[in-house]
C-alpha cells in the first residue's frame, strides 16, 4: 500500500475531473452507489439518510467547496487559502481486492492518520473517500472546519500515514512495498544501463539541434538538456561501476583478506630504489 498526498488545492473540482475519475464524468452524471466508500460522520445530521449515495459529482464538489466560501477570511497558518487536501491509496497489483466495507476501513483509518477526522469532533471536516478505480483510493477534504477555523494537521502526519499502512497491510493481509520473497526477480543493474544509454543518446541528440537555433528560448533548452545528458551519463557510470562490484565473489564471513607480499630489498633484486 502506498500513500501520496498531493498538494493542496483551492478547488476540487479540478481534483475530481483529473485525479480521482480514470473516464469523463459528467458533473451531472450521478455516481455509481458503490463508488463512495466513506465520508465524515457528521455528513448524516445534515442530510437524510441515505441521500449522498444518490449525488452527482457536482454535488460532491460543492459540498466540499462550501466551506471556503462561508469563511472567506478562514487562511492555514501560513495565510494561505488553498484548502482542499487531497491523497490517493494505491494497493500493489498482486493484492486481493478489497470488499467495500475493507475499503471504508482503509478510508477511515487513513483520514484520521492523517488528522483529517478526529473521534468525537463535531466541528471538523468535510471529506469524502472514492474507490473510482480497482486499487485505488482517493480522499478529498476541505480543511477549513465546521467553525470557520483551520484543521491543524500534526505536523509529522506524513509518517503516520506510512505507519498507519503498514498496520493496514498486516490486517487486511496485503503486501507490502519493497517486500521481496525468495521467488521475485530483480533485474540487474546492467539492463538498467541499457534503456539509461538509449535515453542519454536522444537527449543528446535533441540538445545538439536546438543548440544552434536562432531562438533563445530554444537555444537555452537546448544548454539545459546538454546538462541533463551529462547527469545521465554520470548516473550511467555509477550503475556500471556498482554492477562490476556486485558481480565480485565476497569472501566468505570471517575470511582475512589477503595479505600482500613483503617488499622485497633492492640490493636482492639489482632494482633500483625510485627517485
Amino acid at each position: 500500500m502506498i500513500i501520496r498526498v498531493h498538494q493542496r488545492g483551492g478547488d476540487v473540482g479540478p481534483v475530481l475531473a483529473d485525479d480521482v475519475f480514470d473516464t469523463p464524468l459528467s458533473y451531472e452524471e450521478k455516481l455509481p452507489a458503490d463508488m463512495v466508500v466513506a465520508y465524515w460522520p457528521g455528513l448524516d445530521v445534515y442530510t437524510a439518510v441515505g441521500e449522498p449515495g444518490s449525488w452527482t459529482v457536482l454535488d460532491w464538489a460543492e459540498h466540499i467547496n462550501d466551506p471556503l466560501f462561508e469563511y472567506p477570511f478562514a487562511v492555514s497558518p501560513g495565510q494561505d487559502r488553498r484548502s482542499v487536501f487531497h491523497l490517493d491509496v494505491r494497493l500493489a497489483p498482486e493484492d486481493r481486492s478489497l470488499t467495500g466495507q475493507e475499503w471504508s476501513e482503509v478510508a477511515h483509518r487513513i483520514a484520521r492518520a492523517a488528522g483529517i477526522e478526529i473521534p468525537g469532533d463535531d466541528q471538523g471536516c468535510r471529506w469524502v473517500a472514492f474507490q473510482a478505480r480497482p486499487h485505488h483510493l482517493s480522499l478529498i477534504a476541505s480543511l477549513i472546519r465546521l467553525d470557520g477555523t483551520w484543521q491543524r494537521q500534526p505536523s509529522g502526519f506524513r509518517r503516520h500515514l506510512a505507519a498507519e499502512a503498514r498496520r493496514l497491510e498486516s490486517d487486511l493481509g496485503l503486501l507490502t512495498p519493497g517486500a521481496l520473497t525468495p521467488t521475485d526477480r530483480i533485474a540487474p543493474l546492467a539492463e538498467v544501463t541499457a534503456p539509461l544509454a538509449d535515453a542519454r543518446h536522444v537527449v543528446e541528440l535533441h540538445a545538439q539541434l536546438l543548440a544552434g537555433r536562432p531562438q533563445a528560448p530554444l537555444r537555452e533548452a537546448g544548454h539545459r538538456l546538454e546538462w541533463l545528458a551529462r547527469r545521465l551519463f554520470d548516473l550511467e557510470r555509477d550503475l556500471t561501476t556498482t554492477a562490476a562490484e556486485l558481480r565480485r565473489p565476497l569472501a566468505p564471513p570471517g575470511a582475512m583478506a589477503p595479505s600482500l607480499p613483503a617488499a622485497v630489498p633492492a640490493a636482492r633484486t639489482g632494482a633500483r630504489p625510485p627517485m
